[in-house]
């Protein structure tokens, strides 16, 4: 086959696939004869625009669509899975956009920091090709957030193709590659540069993409490795003291030591959970080429149903690519891996004894890492209620409000304070909640990061084979759960001794893991920089007041306790 004839054919392609991308989710288009409530809204074409070391998911998706899992008959186009996720929205996320604003008006005199650090990992292909031209990114009023600025369209692609599999295997697993220090060459000229994949290609594969893209696919086995993940995924954020001055570094987010630090590491990576096998082969190009296996579906799926909901309902207004329909799919992929693959909880003894209920509850971790893992705002806890024969409420441990306030949580109450971590819990307004509380450089609570200094509580659970004795500081437990026995790698024990005084039972008992990717504290302490000057945080307020901060339900159990 000729070059020429490869590139009319590949050209051909592009025209026909760009016009079906135009047309995706066709049910939700606007219609005078079918008029449609106004959250939906319609797929967008993505980005096809590229700089000299990167390009926008457009080129890549033009070729890697209408992928179909032959065995099930299911689609499983890298584009219909990938628009919807928080990768592809890093950089549109409106709390984390929020949460730039709200750093850079607390400290003031390290914003070109905070934009800079921020965009590494959430704007990495505009960020990473200034930082080869000596620049610093800027994010905010005229930066990459403004659709005005020349480099928004590659930077609200978010973490896109053609980062991911550019990385070099270069220290992946070690510090010098955490915090969105991976390695990518940029020696290589525009059009023969290097795109990694579990696969190999063939050489006229090769030629057909390298015309068609201007990279060249090339075997790389540590696109499948967890190290990979880890360069972003492992966040080291700098951190203030009270004169204004950085004196350290805070672990902010590490999901990769603390797998590296379980069982989990000998039989699974972050991409066996977060990006599932399809069942069967898979051809993933519509050019050709032999059908693959096993293919890791861009799923990318985490637990962050709340912002996955705020992209689908705000999304018009936020820019997304991806339709309505691909937002709904996303939230149900996340809510699943959530209530079948991440914690059980069980009451493993009920009794009755002088007056009181008397219960054993165990909170398993089920996933490769602590959780909840990630960003600091997270948080799951212990929802208990005890009702009598009559329906009667006689007691209730983690009650919540529509806006995600815990009734009797501490730190919700008072941002000063913090619930601690129970061992026994034998009143109302004790909580057993599972989260970080950090601490700023003098040793007060703190949910601004540049002011992170480490944590006054980290009882997040642990994952199986998780030695906290011996794990290391950026990783350890911290606060009563320290010196917890019932608490260990792989779960949880709750004593709950509940005076009935009065009530008769039958008891009926109902147990919930209650799980919130955004706690409520976080989301208050925006509201004192509500102001004309950050359009960001009242954007968000606006989104939040609008959208219940309800927690999911990750597992729960229901019993009856007779007399």
């Amino acid at each position: 086959m000729s070059k020429t004839w490869t590139l009319l054919a590949v050209l051909t392609l592009l025209l026909t696939i760009a016009a079906w991308q135009l047309s995706l989710a066709p049910t939700l288009a606007q219609t005078d004869a079918t008029p449609q409530p106004p959250q939906d809204y319609p797929a967008n074409p993505l980005p096809p625009e590229r700089n000299a070391y990167f390009a926008g998911s457009g080129i890549c998706t033009a070729c890697h669509t209408q992928m179909t899992d032959m065995t099930t008959g299911q689609d499983v186009s890298i584009d219909a899975f990938w628009r919807s996720t928080m990768m592809a929205n890093a950089a549109r996320d409106p709390l984390f956009q929020a949460a730039v604003r709200a750093e850079t008006l607390r400290n003031p005199d390290y914003r070109e920091i905070i934009e800079d650090k921020c965009s590494t990992c959430h704007t990495p292909m505009v960020d990473y090709t200034l930082g080869v031209q000596g620049q610093t990114t800027a994010l905010l009023d005229d930066g990459l957030f403004n659709p005005e600025n020349p480099d928004h369209p590659l930077a609200a692609d978010g973490v896109s193709c053609t980062v991911c599999h550019q990385i070099e295997d270069v220290n992946l697993g070690q510090r010098e590659s955490f915090s969105g220090h991976f390695a990518i060459d940029t020696d290589r000229p525009e059009g023969s540069r290097v795109i990694y994949g579990p696969f190999r290609v063939g050489r006229h594969m090769v030629g057909v993409m390298q015309d068609a893209s201007g990279y060249v696919p090339t075997f790389g086995a540590h696109i499948t490795q967890s190290e990979l993940c880890a360069t972003c995924h492992t966040l080291y954020t700098p951190y203030l003291n009270a004169e204004g001055e950085i004196a350290g570094e805070f672990p902010e987010q590490t999901p990769y030591l603390e797998w590296l630090n379980s069982a989990y590491r000998e039989t699974q990576s972050c991409q066996s959970c977060h990006m599932p096998f399809t069942e069967g082969r898979v051809r993933l190009s519509v050019t050709g080429g032999p059908p693959r296996s096993p293919f890791a579906q861009h799923y990318f799926v985490g637990g962050n149903t709340y912002v996955l909901s705020l992209l689908k309902t705000f999304g018009e207004e936020l820019g997304v690519t991806a339709a309505r329909e691909h937002f709904v799919a996303t939230i149900e992929r996340t809510l699943e891996q959530l209530q079948t693959r991440t914690a059980t909880v069980t009451v493993q003894d009920a009794a009755l004894a002088d007056g009181a209920l008397r219960l054993t509850v165990q909170v398993n971790n089920l996933t490769g890492h602590k959780f909840p893992t990630g960003y600091p705002a997270r948080r799951a806890w212990l929802h208990v209620v005890v009702r009598d024969a009559e329906g009667n409420k006689v007691f209730e441990s983690g009650a919540f409000e529509a806006n995600g306030h815990i009734l009797d949580n501490d730190n919700d109450n008072d941002p000063t304070a913090y619930e601690p971590h129970y061992q026994t819990i034998t009143a109302p307004e004790q909580v057993q909640i599972y989260e970080t509380i950090m601490h700023t450089a003098e040793g007060e609570v703190t949910t601004t990061l540049l002011r992170g200094a480490g944590y006054l509580k980290d009882n997040r659970l642990l994952p199986d084979g998780f030695d906290k004795t011996g794990a290391e500081a950026d990783i350890a437990v911290y606060g009563a759960a320290a010196e917890d026995a019932n608490f260990t790698g792989g779960g949880d024990t709750v004593e709950y001794v509940i005076a009935l005084e009065e009530a008769q039972g039958p008891f009926t008992v109902t147990v919930q893991l209650l799980y919130q990717s955004v706690g409520y504290r976080w989301v208050e302490n925006f509201r004192a920089y509500d102001v004309p000057e950050a359009p960001e945080i009242s954007r968000f307020l606006s989104y939040y007041d609008q959208t219940p901060n309800v927690p999911v339900v990750v597992d729960s159990q229901t019993l009856t306790v007779t007399p």
